[in-house]
């Protein structure tokens, strides 16, 4: 048997290795072929080929001897695998080819994808012999087409859109997990039959037959779709899915280069941006504006931002401290603003309920902006997305950065990230400038503080220059232009130091003006620093003796904010510290407690200056203020006495100001008209026959409970609670001016609490109701009862009417008498019921009823006692 040989190892591409391989005697060749790299395979090509030539003539001799039919078949069929090996060998030299292209794209499109995609559809539709293709890419809920070959005008039109995973014809058998799906004939498919829209469009529109589809995975996260497609139905070889599956992995690797690209890129943009702010901190200490300006411009550019602010918060508005970019009509509007309220439902509203960021995607459909003024974001900034970020330093919020694009395109992960990174740097800024700042101002106040002391040491009994040295450290450190130390001894103010004060003006303060009660000076009086923002908005409100005294610091030294601070000591007005400003401008908080300091230091050079002779007085002065505190609380206790007992049947508000007025005169019996209320239970008695008494007791505690605040809420004055039964009446002690509204508008209320506690009763098998009685008409009334235990109650038909007309009710309703229903004048819906034959009385009684909302028809009362539909 003749010797065979093989030839093996033809290796044509990186990604696939293509095995050739032939039988033939031996005899004439050598055993065995020698194979290498890729670089030697156009030489082994070379090599076969002349091998295959050497066939051809006698080899030592024995060509002519040995030439029969079957070598020369030998020959034919060597010839044919030298064609096929060289077709081989050209296909792969074409996909090298083409391969070392799309990598020259990729190498010189670092982060451009568009031009790597372009031409790996390109290449990959010429070697797989179909004329279009298609990369469209996945971010986890739709597909959006990226790049396109041989583009028809269907192709062009799939690719404006996003598209749900149910429009293509192979994307939801990737998503199930197929990494290839491969569609002999489309038109001969389920989806073609049955009539699904795309995938008839791709057929019939698109021209499609056969569909080839790869898919694009990374760490098993379907990231897009490769797809080419031939308009003819011939099924693509095992070769050219192949082929498409290496060009997909081409096209992760292009992304995945892209994306660490940019993400090195932006954190490189991002570090470079952060130190750039770092360094404007360091340089301008205690000066935010260049730190907050430089914080907005990084931001903007770095998250792709139109423009943006940069807020403060004082706890409950928003103060813009930064505004870049903005436009400009948005920007007049915005600085026409002091402040923002942090509208629910608004960015700002969200950062101020304690949110970590906050997005709105589209503020033009959002009625948190377009329903209030807050839609000059859209209209006048043209802003459509918005994300912000609070400051925050522990648990206080100090502010917020806000920025917005001026179309709908949320912001990403990353760039919230990026803007809480500058969050927390505007949050360091702030810190840094407050201790500054903090330091600064304690290092002055200490130092000034020091010199007022040492001035207080060296001036016994002294007062002019300890005076002179508090006025100008307290008025530099406080940023006020004038000042002006005033004592008093109980009936005038008098200047005893001034500093920058017009002559005029200082002349009027020297010479004394008397104490006016109604005005700054009773707060003085209780120990309270007065201040006033704008005098002469102060002044066009004041009574005229008070304006005049304003006026006269306005014509004479043009003062406009004025901060007093009292001199006081033991609760005695000594006099106070004023400081001027010559414009509207108000004092902090930190300005007031620094001249508080101040006045402090005057108190006590005031008191050390009359310390020796009035040592003895001031001991008689405690003794004296001992015997009024003791008289004071004897009158408190008292009055706490009073107050407990007139709070059982009126309310607290009512007992405390006729306490308070020191007549209880108006609770002897007298004669007014009054509206009474009488309510109670309906099933009550059969409740209480069949109920235990513990069951009884916890539901009238509920009862009371609930409609006992009632009464005071309303103002009312209660008679009685009587088992369910519950008497109110109005206008007396103390008049109203609306008794009938409040009566009427108090049983409704007790009408739903009532309601309420029935509700959960009824589940427990108790079948109760609520009704009420409402009439207006005089009565007398008067205190009764001994010392121990009184009360205070009214008699006369007006309570029996109220009573019966209760008792006639049914269960929710509230029934008025006809005078009740004229006095309310329309201010409640009432419905007719009719006249009523109450018991004990001899005359029927018109009654109306109070319905309940939306249940049936209303009706308003009008004039004269007649009603119509409300």
């Amino acid at each position: 048997m003749a010797e065979v040989f093989e030839i093996t190892g033809w290796d044509f591409h990186p990604l696939e290795r293509c095995r050739f391989s032939r039988r033939t005697p031996i005899s004439d060749i050598d055993p065995v072929i020698p194979v290498h790299h890729l670089v030697e395979r156009e030489e082994h090509a070379s090599w076969v080929s002349r091998k295959l030539t050497e066939l051809s003539y006698d080899r030592d001799g024995r060509e002519e001897q040995n030439m029969t039919a079957s070598s020369d078949e030998e020959m034919g069929e060597l010839r044919r695998a030298n064609a096929e090996l060289r077709q081989l060998l050209d296909e792969a030299l074409a996909r090298e080819a083409a391969t070392a292209e799309v990598l020259q794209v990729i190498n010189s499109s670092p982060g451009d994808l568009k031009p790597v995609f372009d031409a790996i559809l390109e290449k990959a539709t010429r070697l797989c012999v179909a004329p279009y293709g298609q990369l469209a890419m996945y971010d986890g809920e739709v597909f959006r087409f990226v790049a396109a070959h041989g583009e028809t005008e269907f192709a062009l039109n799939l690719q404006r859109d996003p598209h749900p995973p149910s429009d293509g014809v192979t994307w939801l058998r990737i998503l199930g997990g197929e990494n290839v799906v491969h569609v002999p004939d489309v038109r001969d498919t389920d989806l073609y039959r049955s009539g699904h829209l795309q995938t008839r469009e791709f057929v019939d529109n698109g021209g499609g037959r056969s569909l080839l589809s790869v898919a694009l995975r990374k760490d098993d996260a379907l990231l897009g779709i490769l797809s080419i497609y031939r308009q003819e139905p011939r099924p693509f070889s095992d070769k050219e899915i192949a082929l498409l599956q290496d060009f997909a992995a081409q096209a992760l690797i292009a992304m995945e280069n892209a994306r660490l690209l940019t993400a090195t890129r932006e954190a490189l943009e991002q570090q470079t941006a952060t130190a750039e702010v770092l360094q404007i901190i360091n340089s301008s200490l205690g000066d935010l504006v260049p730190v907050f300006d430089a914080l907005l411009d990084k931001a903007l550019d770095l998250c792709g931002a139109a423009f943006g602010n940069l807020w403060t918060f004082d706890g409950e508005r928003f103060r813009t401290a930064a505004l870049r970019r903005v436009p400009e009509a948005y920007l007049e509007w915005q600085l026409s603003r002091e402040t923002v309220p942090p509208r629910p439902g608004t960015v700002l509203g969200h950062i101020a309920a304690g949110k970590a960021f906050a997005q709105i995607p589209d503020a033009a459909s959002e009625d948190a902006y377009m329903s209030t003024d807050a839609r000059t974001l859209v209209e006048l900034g043209g802003g459509r997305t918005v994300v912000g970020v609070p400051l925050r330093k522990e648990t206080s919020l100090l502010g917020a950065i806000t920025i917005f694009r001026q179309e709908v395109k949320p912001f990403t992960e990353h760039q919230i990230e990026v803007l809480q990174n500058f969050a927390a740097q505007a949050v360091i800024a702030m810190e840094n400038a407050r201790l500054l700042t903090e330091t600064h101002e304690a290092l002055e106040q200490q130092t000034a503080t020091a010199e007022v002391l040492q001035v207080i040491n060296s001036s016994p009994g002294d007062l002019a220059p300890v005076f002179e040295a508090i006025l100008e450290k307290a008025h530099s450190l406080c940023g006020a232009d004038r000042g002006a130390l005033v004592s008093f001894d109980g009936q005038l103010f008098r200047a005893i130091a001034t500093r920058g004060m017009p002559e005029g003006f200082a002349e009027f303060l020297r010479g004394g003006f008397p104490f006016v009660p109604g005005g700054p000076m009773d707060e003085l009086l209780r120990g309270e620093p007065v201040h006033t923002l704008d005098l002469a908005a102060f002044a066009a409100e004041s009574p005229p003796a008070v304006a005049r005294l304003a006026q006269q610091a306005l014509e004479l030294a043009g003062t406009r904010t004025i901060l007093m601070v009292p001199l006081c000591k033991d609760a005695v007005l000594l006099g106070y510290v004023a400081a001027y400003r010559l414009e509207v401008r108000s004092f902090t908080d930190k300005q007031i407690a620094l001249l508080e300091n101040f006045a402090a230091q005057a108190v006590i050079a005031m008191e050390n200056a009359r310390l020796l002779g009035e040592l003895r007085q001031r001991t008689d002065e405690v003794a004296e203020l001992n015997r009024g505190l003791e008289a004071r609380v004897a009158e408190q206790v008292e009055e706490l006495g009073r107050v407990g007992r007139l709070k059982r049947f009126l309310a607290p508000q009512l007992a405390e100001l006729i306490v308070s007025q020191g007549d209880e005169k108006i609770l002897e019996s007298h004669r007014r008209e009054i509206v009474v209320v009488f309510c109670d239970l309906r099933g009550y008695t059969a409740f209480t026959e069949t109920a235990e008494p513990e069951e009884v007791l916890d539901f009238l505690r509920e009862y009371h409970g609930a409609l006992g605040p009632l009464v005071s809420q309303f103002e009312g004055t209660l008679d009685q609670f009587s088992g369910d039964g519950i008497m109110v009446f109005f206008n007396d002690p103390v008049p109203c001016p609306d008794p009938a509204e409040r009566a009427v508008k108090m049983a409704m209320a007790m009408r739903e609490a009532a309601g309420t506690l029935i509700a959960d009763w009824r589940e427990r098998g108790r079948d109760l109701g609520f009704g009420a009685g409402i009439a207006q008409g005089y009565a007398t009334l008067g205190q009764i009862g001994f010392s121990e235990r009184s009360g205070y109650t009214a008699i006369g038909t007006v309570c029996n009417v109220a009573a019966r007309l209760c008792a006639e009710a049914k269960d929710r309703q509230i029934l008025l008498s006809q005078r009740v229903n004229v006095a309310l004048k329309g201010s409640v819906a009432t419905e007719q019921v009719g006249a009523l034959a109450l018991k004990g009385l001899t005359q029927p009684v018109v009654a109306y009823n109070v319905p309940l909302v939306g249940s049936q028809a209303a009706f308003r009362v009008i004039e004269g006692g007649g009603s119509q539909s409300a």
